[in-house]
């Protein structure tokens, strides 16, 4: 069985959306509201949506919505009920030990499942390394001046040549071929039919915060393209959310995060005592990657590759990391290319001394910008200056834009007044501090009959919740069956009864549906938006014809029905009637 619902809902009602979210999420409060970048996908302007009284999130970009325990759901791709466990324990409330349903079970059963199908496939792993056929990873990994100490704790291992030696291997073990098909590590064709995915590689298990195995890495032995190879993403496994050596990094109270490209300098920075290394797991360091971070650490050191594409790695991840109100600093691997080869050749007292040195972000993204302009040509250095007074607008805060002026001005040999009047004239011909629009949906929808009737009932949903006041004036006119989409008639059903009750609280009727789908649905319901309007008796008209035309579309939907459906006639008497009263009536707001 689930949890009792009166406890679900103590458990929501004791987390608060805003002070959970911020913990993940950097938000700015913006109107009534709160904004910031979506976790769940990539972007440069904020779509993500918090609001305080709904208790509900919503992104205007992905659609992504929910309450306080879909965030976590979504997330920390957990389960309801682990979700549920995780904020109880952070509110302090006592759960019962829970007995499941069947489909609870079910999902519960194939996530175990794809679980221990990735923990044999290390063992698997582990014990080809150490074995005659794992001669070569063997070779590679000692050539890399890794211990045997390290090589166990990471648990490194080999796939070798075979084409399906580990399919066989899971066969034997019992797992079903869809389960092993589905945990990543197997590839279908028609000619092999299943085989292998990875092989003459050496494999670095990808485990979570909890040390459980969700994923792979494959480093290939000689020339062959990729050269790395990773686990697609499955039930368990969310590159995006999670951060290679992070199960290690998490427990090494050193005051800050090293972040840097690859499993070998992850590994090769553990190895020389700096344990609070994580590395982004073969893609671009994302938002969800820095809000993890932001869990255990303010400061984050960036160690990316000193060549160009380097480079580059760590300016898109500096703007990242303080979007997500993360402190950046980088630390300069000159003369080497990344910090492996440092450490090899310098030792891990000079990477100690590199990292005290570490650069302010800021001043990193001014020395690479400082290319681009000649500091001997007046035209030139004017024009860098400008840039310079540009990137200082985009720090929202007063004082710390006071701080920056003043120390740019002392490294840059510009006079402070000088450099404050750019800035100040800058922001004044651009906006220095531009507050976040509402942005239109990009998850467009085709403008049909069908689609404005769906638009109309959600927008008379969604003002409904946020000015409940309204619903006594309109509950003679509209009843939950005038809402024909299915979904809506159920949220409207319910949002009825709780205002008959006296009663507000659009987030609890999230958790009333299963499947993430209708949840995310509920919450586009919750916050389907009206085009700005200036007065209040454009606000009350529009608010009007919003009634009308889901009473109107009520009326004509119950009339196509009245042969098949006895309810549909009392349908189309009432509404008959109250389209009449409707027609002479105007509510105010």
């Amino acid at each position: 069985m689930y949890y009792p619902d009166e406890l679900i809902e103590e458990v929501r009602m004791k987390n608060d959306i805003v002070n959970v979210i911020s913990g993940y999420v950097r938000i700015q409060k913006k109107g009534s509201s709160y904004f910031g970048l979506c976790p769940f996908h990539n972007e440069k302007s904020p779509s993500f949506s918090v609001s305080p009284t709904k208790q509900m999130y919503y992104c205007f970009g992905c659609g992504a919505g929910g309450n306080v325990i879909t965030f976590v759901m979504e997330y920390e791709n957990a389960t309801f009920q682990e979700a549920v466990k995780m904020l109880a324990e952070k509110a302090g409330v006592s759960l019962p030990e829970m007995e499941y349903s069947e489909e609870v079970k079910r999902k519960e059963s194939r996530r175990a499942t794809l679980l221990e199908i990735q923990k044999e496939a290390a063992k698997y792993y582990y014990y080809m390394l150490r074995s005659p056929r794992g001669k070569t990873g063997f070779q590679y990994l000692s050539g890399r001046q890794l211990s045997e100490e390290t090589m166990k704790k990471f648990g490194l291992g080999y796939a070798d040549g075979a084409a399906s030696d580990l399919t066989a291997y899971l066969r034997s073990k019992g797992y079903a071929d869809e389960l092993i098909n589905e945990s990543g590590l197997i590839a279908f064709d028609e000619k092999r039919g299943m085989h292998d995915k990875f092989w003459n590689r050496v494999m670095f298990p990808i485990q979570d915060s909890n040390h459980r195995v969700i994923g792979f890495g494959g480093r290939v032995m000689g020339d062959a393209k990729p050269k790395y190879l990773n686990s697609p993403e499955t039930m368990i496994f969310d590159k995006s959310r999670n951060l290679y050596g992070l199960n290690f990094a998490r427990t090494s109270r050193k005051g800050n995060f090293i972040l840097c490209e690859g499993y070998m300098d992850v590994i090769a920075m553990h190895q020389a005592g700096f344990t609070q290394a994580v590395a982004s797991l073969g893609t671009a360091f994302t938002a969800g990657q820095a809000a993890l971070l932001k869990r255990y650490t303010e400061e984050v050191l960036l160690a990316y590759d000193s060549d160009g594409a380097g480079v580059n790695a760590a300016l898109r991840a500096i703007g990242i990391l303080r979007e997500a109100g993360l402190r950046g600093k980088v630390i300069d691997m000159q003369p080497y290319k990344d910090p492996d080869e440092f450490v090899k050749n310098m030792g891990a007292e000079a990477f100690q001394e590199r990292i005290e040195q570490a650069q302010n972000s800021f001043f990193f993204e001014l020395k690479i910008l400082e290319r681009d302009f000649r500091m001997d040509d007046p035209e030139s250095k004017t024009a860098f200056h400008r840039e310079i007074a540009k990137k200082l607008c985009s720090f929202e805060e007063e004082v710390e834009r006071e701080n920056y002026i003043e120390s740019v001005a002392g490294k840059y040999n510009i006079g402070y007044e000088n450099l404050r009047k750019l800035v100040s004239s800058y922001a004044a011909r651009t906006g220095l501090v531009q507050p976040v629009a509402r942005p239109k949906s990009t998850v467009t929808k085709k403008n049909t009959p069908e689609e404005n009737v769906k638009k109309s009932q959600r927008l008379l949903l969604t003002w409904i919740t946020e000015e409940p006041e309204i619903y006594p004036k309109i509950k003679a006119y509209i009843t939950a069956q005038d809402f024909t989409e299915p979904l809506y008639e159920q949220v409207a059903d319910k949002l009825f009864a709780d205002l008959e009750q006296g009663s507000y609280n659009p987030a609890a009727i999230i958790s009333a549906f299963e499947e993430e789908q209708e949840q995310r649905a509920v919450a586009e319901i919750f916050n389907t938006k009206l085009e700005e309007l200036d007065t209040p008796k454009d606000r009350e008209k529009a608010f009007n014809d919003i009634i009308y035309a889901v009473k109107e579309n009520s009326f004509e939907y119950y009339s196509g029905r009245m042969g098949a459906d006895m309810n549909a006639l009392n349908q189309v008497i009432s509404g008959k009637k109250a389209l009449e009263e409707l027609r002479k009536t105007h509510i105010s707001l």
